[in-house]
């Protein structure tokens, strides 16, 4: 009985809440002109009091460029640079394109917008632009790094690449890394110094265009000279990351000080000061222009010279071709980066490294100077064109065939790296050019005029196309 009392109590002070307390639903109203969050039932489905724009899409204003109207398959480069409103139109495919829309990634990637006719699908993304990833800032104003690995390329996964910059007399400090480092020195000059796991000490100045590499687990350090440096890095593993490298001021930031202090016999007081965070890029002072000042020895000696962690390729004459230049350095000359090869190439205006393929590895390519663009292909039928500048990443995956064409008016310079004990490919113009002519034609249809012009030697580069191909029609 006394719960039944107390239950009705509680419905009452309940509905008492309801009435005389927070008002309920029905009772908010807006006396603002707003209107709501949410429209009414009203506006779903069909509607005779429909209201239909008025602003026709048909009116986009623009101007077709230079081979815009040509066939799609003929697939010339189409420079959207100055394009006020350039459209995804090539021949008698596509329409207009009203908005919204990215302009600036338009113009710089034409071959995304209006796609040539022999793409096909959608290959792996073989394109990473340094300038969208994360710039890791240095201490003081000494410089910055940033990254490609598989967390912004997924497919890239034999190789990932670090693009630093040092000011001069800044360090990347003494550390070392579980991964394979190769670089190319790309402006500027540094001091490399390391020591191997015999005892054995390195140092060596490096200036633009020379490579080094440090196995895995041997540390080392960088300083760069007067000049500041910038250098691109190579790992081979494409999840490498520059934050999970193993840092000097870590190491004795995560070992008791009693250890450090037994383990150096040194007084405890001598780690006072130890930096409790990485340093990982910082000021530091001038290297001495002597570098027999810096060359420290043990009882081991100094690392053999077949055994060099530098390699002086900025003094390695080119190889020059019809359409430009190729050098490469793979451990043929620089023994002690296993499995690291690559090739620097110049393809002059009009130019194109010609189509090819690696049997043996990927090919991680940076783009150092120029525009171009490539067209990777993937078996059975599937290609995507890509467009490249200065500070981007390629990546071709291995035996999938591509080509690298020079789309501006200087120089396109890049470096291909490949994980092989050489420097190799198979060229498309040589294995048709040195297969029986019967087979050939049989199965391409080529007429014998065409036939008789293939060359069975590798070009690496070839010149510009007898026919422009470029005129509007």
């Amino acid at each position: 009985m006394k719960s039944t009392v107390f239950r009705i109590l509680g419905l009452a002070l309940f509905l008492g809440c309801a009435v005389y307390g927070a008002p309920t639903h029905n009772s908010v109203r807006d006396t603002t002109d707003n209107p709501p969050l949410r429209g009414s039932e009203d506006l779903l489905g069909y509607s005779s009091s429909n209201k239909l724009s008025e602003h026709s899409t048909e009116e986009v204003k623009y101007t077709l460029v230079t081979g815009q109207k040509e066939d799609a398959d003929i697939g010339t480069y189409l420079d959207f640079e100055t394009a006020d409103n350039p459209q995804p139109i090539r021949g008698d495919m596509g329409g207009t394109d009203a908005g919204p829309r990215n302009y600036n990634y338009d113009r710089i990637n034409s071959d995304k917008l209006a796609p040539p006719g022999s793409d096909k699908g959608q290959t792996i993304n073989a394109q990473w632009p340094m300038g969208l990833s994360r710039n890791k800032l240095g201490m003081d104003s000494a410089g910055w790094a940033r990254q490609e690995n598989t967390v912004v390329m997924p497919d890239a996964t034999k190789m990932a690449g670090v693009d630093m910059r040092l000011e001069a007399g800044a360090y990347r400090e003494l550390h070392w890394h579980v991964a394979s480092e190769w670089s190319l020195v790309l402006n500027g000059s540094c001091r490399i110094q390391a020591i191997n796991e015999n005892g054995e000490t390195f140092v060596d100045d490096l200036t633009e265009g020379d490579v080094w590499f440090f196995p895995p687990g041997v540390p080392h350090s960088i300083q760069a000279l007067d000049p500041g440096v910038e250098f691109l890095l190579v790992f081979d593993d494409g999840s490498f990351s520059e934050d999970n490298t193993f840092l000097a001021s870590q190491v004795f930031a995560h070992n008791p000080r009693s250890v450090l202090s037994k383990n150096l016999d040194l007084p405890l007081s001598a780690f006072d000061n130890i930096p409790s965070d990485e340093l990982y890029i910082f000021p530091g002072t001038p290297a001495p222009k002597d570098i027999e000042e810096q060359n420290v020895t043990t009882a081991a000696g100094v690392v053999p010279l077949n055994e060099s962690y530098s390699y002086h390729f900025s003094e390695q004459p080119a190889h020059e071709v019809a359409g430009g230049s190729v050098k490469i350095v793979d451990p043929a000359t620089f023994p002690i980066a296993a499995n690291f090869a690559a090739a620097v190439v110049t393809v002059k205006p009009g130019g194109m490294r010609e189509i090819h393929w690696h049997p043996s590895s990927d090919e991680w390519t940076f783009f150092i100077r120029g525009k171009g663009r490539a067209t990777l292909f993937e078996a059975p039928s599937t290609a995507t064109t890509f467009d490249y500048r200065p500070g981007d990443v390629g990546y071709f995956p291995q035996s999938h065939s591509h080509y690298v064409e020079n789309t501006g008016d200087e120089d396109l310079v890049f470096v291909e790296v490949l994980q092989a004990e050489a420097f190799t490919d198979i060229a498309l113009g040589q294995w048709i050019g040195s297969t029986p002519k019967q087979i050939v034609a049989d199965t391409l249809k080529l007429p014998e005029s065409a036939l008789a012009e293939l060359k069975s030697e590798k070009q690496y580069i070839v010149a510009g196309s007898k026919e422009t191909g470029a005129e509007e029609r």
